[in-house]
């Protein structure tokens, strides 16, 4: 899928503003020349970075109300799918909160917030802060069982956990929940037909 066809489903059916696509193609650019020296991102997936990253990661926003509340991205790398999460997000009200432990990757977010005049605070490792975030999205962060289990433990309030699964998600959501059963949904992803994205509702 071409950059175009991206942005265009971007605006048409996931309701991106006209003012965030500067601000992604920007992060992009940003993105593609930091990952010459940090292989922040995969060298295979720098040709189809608005497919397989932009909008991938901003699917997500048809689950999350940003009209009130707060999202947390755990292990948010180089800022999947947190970072466009909080391009799209244009109510002050909403907080967003990347967690990534890496410094280097840390340094990158703050960088890139601060140039597009991001709404995000950037923290550093999940187990020294409380997350008290009414969402908490993940892509790549862990194994399924172990998010869960860390969603469960870290967090101090109800709250939804969105992750972004690939291929296998109906048979680790079994193993996940082979102790504890939780209330769970599937939906398709739009840019893998093999890929899932799971929201788990979390009740404290």
């Amino acid at each position: 899928m071409q950059e175009h066809e991206v942005i265009n489903i971007l605006q048409n059916q996931l309701h991106f503003s006209s003012k965030t696509i500067p601000n992604i193609r920007i992060f992009v650019d940003v993105l593609l020349k930091a990952n010459k020296k940090h292989n922040f991102i995969s060298k295979s997936t720098e040709s189809n970075i608005w497919e397989r990253h932009i909008l991938d990661s901003a699917q997500l926003v048809k689950f999350i109300d940003f009209s009130k509340g707060s999202l947390s991205d755990l292990g948010s790398g180089a800022g999947f799918p947190g970072l466009i999460l909080a391009i799209f997000n244009n109510n002050k009200d909403f907080h967003v909160k990347l967690y990534e432990k890496s410094p280097v990757k840390r340094a990158f977010l703050e960088d890139v917030c601060n140039k597009l005049s991001i709404n995000a605070q950037i923290r550093g490792n999940i187990y020294e802060d409380t997350i008290d975030s009414d969402y908490i999205v993940t892509r790549a962060f862990k194994k399924l069982d172990a998010i869960i289990q860390v969603s469960r433990e870290i967090a101090k309030k109800s709250h939804k956990l969105i992750i972004l699964k690939g291929q296998n998600a109906q048979e680790d959501l079994k193993k996940a929940f082979k102790k504890e059963k939780y209330d769970y949904k599937l939906e398709n992803s739009i840019t893998n037909e093999d890929s899932k994205i799971i929201i788990v509702d979390f009740k404290k």
